[in-house]
């Protein structure tokens, strides 16, 4: 059965999301000697329902580390439909993060909160083999949910394939293959695929992207997991498409 909640927990993700949207939080839980009166005045601001309870009831509530005094309850995170988002990705310039079997809720938030810092990027992961958006992304992403769009797809590559159609190229990395990623001129709009760590991107994914970039490190024999991989090419996107608009 389809969870029906989503628990926001932490001052960042709670403040986050009653300023971006309140009407998605329907009730909110907070410690006794919880101190922060600008999350309060949103909460009142919004006539958002409050209930005072002990430490030892907010942790059943919703049993997490980093609480930090406060948990929300609000709607199940709505995914936007790849059609809608592909549309809206053309008309506004947005580039696409497409995710590969990525399970670890903590690098799926990453990325979700890298997207938002950058800004204008949308996000398609698959239905199967992947980690949906739950209470541990949400928390992770800091309030990063709340400004980046999120398909969730029946089938990554024949997604993909749908936005070159359209005029999208893909480029995927590799830490074996490809060309240097401060080297290349990087073509827009873009679908960045990103893989799992240790498998990559799948075969069926990688003979369809047209360009294979990796990112140089010249330091110890080890590599970055897939966000931090995540924001070192968001940093190049940014950087060469600044260079392009000549800001």
């Amino acid at each position: 059965m389809a969870k029906k909640r989503l628990y926001l927990y932490g001052k960042n993700s709670v403040q986050e999301r009653l300023i971006a949207n309140p009407s998605s939080i329907k009730r909110i839980f907070i410690q006794e000697n919880f101190n922060s009166p600008q999350i309060m005045e949103l909460i009142e601001k919004n006539h958002i329902p409050y209930k005072v309870v002990s430490e030892k009831d907010l942790l059943r509530i919703k049993r997490a580390d980093r609480l930090q005094g406060i948990v929300a309850e609000a709607e199940t995170f709505k995914y936007t439909p790849f059609d809608t988002l592909l549309k809206k990705a053309k008309d506004s310039g947005m580039n696409l993060v497409f995710l590969d079997g990525l399970n670890d809720p903590q690098n799926l938030g990453s990325i979700i909160r890298i997207c938002a810092c950058f800004g204008n990027y949308g996000i398609v992961i698959p239905e199967h083999g992947s980690c949906e958006v739950n209470d541990t992304v949400v928390h992770v992403a800091s309030g990063g949910e709340n400004y980046v769009p999120v398909s969730l797809v029946g089938n990554l590559t024949t997604s993909l394939l749908k936005a070159k159609k359209t005029g999208f190229w893909a480029v995927g990395t590799d830490v074996s293959e490809g060309e240097d990623l401060s080297g290349v001129s990087l073509p827009f709009p873009l679908c960045v695929v990103l893989g799992s760590e240790g498998r990559g991107v799948r075969y069926g994914l990688k003979k369809h992207l047209d360009m294979l970039v990796n990112i140089p490190m010249r330091g110890a024999p080890l590599s970055l997991n897939v966000a931090m991989a995540c924001a070192v090419i968001c940093y190049e996107i940014d950087r060469q498409l600044r260079k392009n608009n000549g800001s």
